[in-house]
């Protein structure tokens, strides 16, 4: 049973950094996609990040382009979202996820960690 613990999350002034971690646990990863999400209060979860974890294929959401940068450590079994730069718009429940690569949607998430983003 895959198992997915986030943690990172905080309280950062506007243009401060943070760095999300999420553990994954409960099979081998190498044909998963992993991914964060986030969503802010009255609005719907949105894709930020997503990496494939053999290769390391990366792809971000235009609003966090440039800003953020999600990685993984094979030796974690681990994957991690660096944010700089962050703004108040950023404020939200952020959530790892994890699909096999030929699935269309995410089957396994994690509990979200909060990361608010003052101004």
């Amino acid at each position: 049973q895959v198992q997915l613990v986030e943690s990172g999350g905080g309280l950062v002034q506007t243009g401060g950094s943070l760095r999300l971690s999420c553990a994954a646990s409960g099979r081998t990863f190498s044909n998963y996609a992993m991914a964060w999400f986030r969503q802010a209060p009255g609005k719907e979860r949105e894709f930020v990040a997503r990496i494939i974890w053999s290769g390391g294929n990366t792809y971000y959401a235009d609003s966090v382009k440039g800003r953020f940068t999600i990685s993984r450590d094979n030796t974690k079994n681990t994957v991690y979202l660096q944010m700089n730069s962050l703004k108040p718009e950023d404020t939200a429940v952020y959530y790892c996820a994890a699909r096999v690569v030929t699935a269309s949607t995410y089957q396994n998430w994690g509990q979200g960690t909060q990361v608010t983003v003052s101004s």
